[in-house]
């Protein structure tokens, strides 16, 4: 397996990178076990949880796996902060009291002395980033966090941080974790070239978008057992539209005439776009593993990838995976907002 240089960073990590949003929701822990394992074992490094899966249970498999395998030195770990994890107007959001409550409440659930990469996973914008690096900054240098970054910011938001990491000598963000798919392109307009030009590592979500690129939903309004739209619903259904689903379709197609299953298009697609370290797997079983560990040995040709931008033009949407980001104004529905190239 090819490792790539995350951002401007030392650090080496494997093309294809292991998301536990899944983990004990639904997926038991003797499952997530055999999953981490099978992952691990084909050269996968990097491990994504955070402290609001499935209220702190993933945190709490992958502790105990940790614990189990003796394998911590072997992966690169990342955990975030943000979510509500209580009733307390403290027990939210990017402020130093979270942040250090948070982070001890995570290393002991991971049952480990660091975390290699913590993300803010969400902005606050009512908050003085300065608060947030200062807190994350203390973090750095007890040794409790390696590397600190965020997940699913504007652009602006990440300038800010990088502005104020320079001017006050405080932790830099080396990662920004956005959703990405051929559903929604729009971090290719401002996220991703600001990220290519100061050097963060771009690790990104749902690249399989909830499974609707690989023809998993009909219609957007019958979802398919075990889904996530079915089981989660609220922003999950919302992601899967009309428009979404009819690409979907076609791409399913496109995926044939080249040879490709469609789910290992989608994910191969993410891993080889320009300023993309890597994309997330989210796999809820170990066959569905299985089915994505192949790509990290592919390559997207040219032809293949002008022709998915027939599909969904580079910088476009006709889903909203930034919808649970309450930064992000534009709505996409089943509206006339981007058109589809037929």
């Amino acid at each position: 397996m090819e490792f790539r240089n995350l951002g401007r960073t030392g650090i080496k990590v494997s093309p294809l990178c292991l998301g536990t949003a899944n983990f004990a929701d639904p997926t038991p822990e003797d499952e997530a076990f055999q999953i981490l394992e099978r992952a691990t074992e084909a050269g996968i490094n990097l491990i994504d949880t955070a402290n609001s899966y499935a209220g702190g249970k993933s945190e709490s498999f992958i502790g105990n796996w940790l614990s189990e395998s003796g394998k911590r030195d072997q992966v690169i770990l990342v955990s975030k902060v943000h979510y509500p994890l209580g009733a307390g107007p403290n027990d939210r959001g990017n402020s130093r009291l979270h942040i250090l409550r948070a982070c001890e409440d995570s290393l002991r659930r991971l049952k480990t002395d660091w975390i290699d990469i913590y993300l803010m996973h969400r902005p606050s914008p009512d908050l003085a980033v300065e608060e947030t690096l200062g807190a994350l900054d203390n973090l750095v240098r007890q040794g409790k966090v390696r590397y600190a970054g965020c997940s699913t910011h504007p652009a602006w938001q990440v300038m800010e941080a990088l502005m104020v990491s320079e001017t006050r000598g405080l932790v830099r963000y080396i990662l920004e974790q956005p959703p990405y798919n051929l559903l929604d392109r729009r971090i290719e307009n401002e996220l991703v070239p600001i990220c290519q030009k100061y050097g963060f590592g771009v690790v990104a979500w749902s690249p399989l978008a909830m499974g609707v690129l690989s023809g998993r939903y009909v219609t957007a309004s019958d979802y398919p057992q075990e889904s996530r739209a079915a089981l989660r619903g609220g922003i999950y259904a919302e992601r899967v539209t009309a428009r979404g689903i009819e690409v979907g379709k076609r791409f399913c197609r496109l995926a044939q005439e080249f040879n490709f299953q469609a789910k290992q298009l989608a994910v191969l697609w993410v891993k080889d776009q320009p300023g993309i370290t890597a994309p997330l797997l989210g796999p809820r079983t170990l066959e569905q593993l299985d089915d994505f560990l192949p790509v990290a040995e592919m390559s997207l040709s040219h032809e293949l990838r002008e022709a998915c931008d027939v599909l969904v033009p580079p910088g476009s949407a006709v889903a909203d995976f930034h919808n649970s980001a309450a930064w992000m104004k534009m709505k996409i529905g089943d509206g006339p907002i981007y058109s589809l190239n037929k």
